[in-house]
């Protein structure tokens, strides 16, 4: 492999670029004015006009009837989870490949994730690794509940990721869910402006939630948010998050443990100059795919595209090399020349604190890990 031609390729698209990132927040529209609006009226915490402001352009943008702006998509998920009963001793079905957050939100609530396996078309949770697993290993109950028979627990729902922005078979795995009782959620966290069907990521689910940090399409430094078409679910998340405090004057009167996880105005006011932006952020990063797609073929490298049905917001880019040495030679090289380049990350049931949770077969997932790099994928203005 010609590395050379590859770090000169990628400092072509990123010229004056000493170091060339992985993807780095831009600032091309009403970032600045908005944060001066937000600090002149004195509210920069979670009570303001940008909250309520940003939360209506997303729910317009993603076509939710609701949406809720939270601290970060961490915070999110642990909400959205909770809001679909997951308790103490559940289990959880998600995928090994994603990031520590899907995983770590599902043990806030002390439930334990179970492994699904990965699909080599998205990247995301394997519609069929989930129905094999569902068919051999569970069974819905008496009680209208499905439970997993090695290990006796409950499944209280399924979180598929959409992986680097790349949408997942959703509509199958929504309906393997419905079969056999299961809420699902989407982690949409990657994939703000991707759709499947033409119909956006996180609105398939019975909620989904999205993540604004500070690497994202979109950003607000820290954040993440909520969405949904259930009223009574949002009425809920909202109220929980503002620490479970029953409206009044000016009483200080709590009904249950509830969790600080608004989002504050301040981080509101540059998501809604952000999000003005999305047209062109998701444009030009569609623009920048087809130019890497042209240049890895050309070399023979395979670069990941999206599948049928879908429109990706191809948050990062990614290429898929021969195996681990191969992976690992190229993270080296390019990274060594001021190059960021990124390997998948480790899978979540290798790690310590997950490697006692229930696993599928995860062939797919162990296939992706060892040939995953994401490339540079920032907005080029």
């Amino acid at each position: 492999m010609n590395y050379n031609v590859i770090i000169n390729f990628i400092r072509s698209l990123y010229k004056n670029q000493e170091f060339v990132p992985l993807h780095a927040p831009i600032f091309i529209g009403n970032e600045k004015k908005y944060l001066n609006n937000c600090i002149d009226s004195t509210y920069v915490s979670y009570v303001g006009n940008y909250v309520v402001e940003f939360e209506k352009y997303i729910s317009e943008y993603t076509q939710s009837k609701f949406s809720i702006a939270l601290v970060n998509g961490t915070a999110a998920l642990h909400i959205a989870l909770k809001l679909v009963g997951v308790k103490n001793n559940d289990e959880v079905l998600t995928q090994s490949l994603t990031f520590v957050a899907t995983t770590n939100a599902i043990s806030y609530l002390g439930a334990k994730p179970t492994f699904i396996d990965s699909d080599l078309s998205t990247l995301g949770m394997s519609a069929e690794s989930l129905f094999d697993f569902l068919d051999k290993y569970c069974i819905v109950k008496t009680d209208g509940f499905c439970y997993n028979k090695e290990t006796g627990k409950k499944i209280s729902a399924c979180v598929p990721v959409h992986v680097f922005g790349h949408p997942v078979e959703i509509d199958k795995i929504v309906d393997i869910c419905n079969k056999f009782n299961i809420p699902v959620v989407e982690d949409a966290a990657e994939s703000l402006g991707s759709k499947f069907k033409n119909i956006h990521t996180g609105k398939f689910g019975k909620l989904g939630i999205l993540s604004f940090n500070g690497n994202k399409i979109v950003t607000t430094g820290g954040g993440g948010m909520i969405i949904t078409d259930d009223e009574d679910i949002a009425k809920r998340a909202k109220y929980i998050t503002t620490t479970a405090k029953v409206p009044h004057k000016w009483e200080f009167f709590h009904d249950e443990i509830g969790y600080n996880y608004r989002m504050p105005n301040l981080n509101a006011a540059i998501g809604l100059a952000q999000m003005e932006k999305i047209d062109v952020f998701i444009k030009n990063k569609r623009e920048l795919a087809l130019i890497y797609n042209k240049f890895f073929d050309n070399i023979g490298i395979d670069f990941f595209i999206e599948k049928d049905n879908c429109f990706s917001n191809y948050w990062l880019n990614t290429i898929l090399l021969k195996n681990r040495v191969e992976r690992d030679k190229f993270l080296l090289e390019t990274n060594n020349a001021g190059i960021m380049t990124r390997p998948a990350w480790t899978l979540m049931n290798k790690l310590p604190i997950y490697s006692d949770c229930f696993s599928a077969n995860l062939n797919n997932a162990k296939y992706l890990e060892d040939r995953i790099v994401n490339i540079p994928s920032s907005i080029r203005i």
